[in-house]
């Protein structure tokens, strides 16, 4: 099914969303302080486009304080990976290291993050425990968000390229592992019904795409997938 992307209005009001978000955050700590302990396991968190490590400080430093072992991706900025080469051996490298000493490795991936955490999870299961999609646009064409052009720009992939057509319905097939998307129907940047499926748990929230990563709520759901 095709999507059209979200609208000029809910584009618009990303950055205000964003700012009225962060500015009440404080008021969500008793409910953050709240959510269930972990377990020790290992969690490696996997930015969006443009992002690097520090998008992902905030979820870093609560999912350590619940007692997991999270870590980001160690890669800089995301500038788009291709599922062969240089960029996606580093990745799964990264991955070996971590289930190496500590077992499969959970894998939270915010936005495009998370469509490249599907992409490990397709190719070697064995090394992820779990997969966690935030806000990521895996289930549909690229042009459903409005940040395609900018996308095509920085990776210099072209989205009807049949090789970029093919990679992107290979990464929406069923996972091998278990799988979580978080997505928002009221999203300004991608349309939300591309962030989830079928074959996956879906968990909708009320959320923008700038900062959803810092929104409580997220937070929390992330803590009751893992602990479930």
């Amino acid at each position: 099914m095709n999507h059209s992307p979200p609208s000029k209005a809910l584009w618009a009001a990303e950055l205000p969303r964003a700012a009225w978000m962060v500015a009440g955050w404080w008021r969500h700590r008793a409910m953050l302080a709240a959510a269930p302990r972990g377990d020790g396991r290992p969690i490696m968190l996997l930015p969006g486009l443009f992002n690097s490590d520090r998008s992902n400080v905030v979820m870093r430093r609560f999912l350590n304080r619940l007692g997991y072992r999270a870590h980001g991706w160690g890669l800089g900025r995301n500038l788009g990976v291709r599922t062969v080469g240089p960029d996606a051996d580093r990745l799964i490298a990264r991955i070996e290291e971590l289930a190496a000493t500590d077992g499969p490795v959970t894998l939270i991936g915010v936005s495009l993050g998370g469509i490249m955490a599907r992409m490990v999870a397709h190719a070697r299961p064995d090394l992820v425990r779990e997969v966690i999609t935030v806000a990521s646009p895996y289930a549909g064409s690229g042009k459903a968000t409005n940040v395609w052009r900018a996308f095509e720009l920085v990776t210099g992939e072209r989205l009807d390229d049949p090789a970029v057509l093919a990679r992107s319905d290979a990464i929406a097939r069923p996972l091998p592992v278990p799988a979580t998307a978080i997505w928002s129907r009221s999203d300004g940047l991608v349309a939300g019904h591309i962030c989830r499926s079928d074959d996956c748990r879906a968990i909708e929230v009320r959320s923008g795409h700038l900062g959803v990563q810092l929104r409580p709520e997220v937070l929390a759901v992330i803590a009751k997938v893992l602990a479930g």
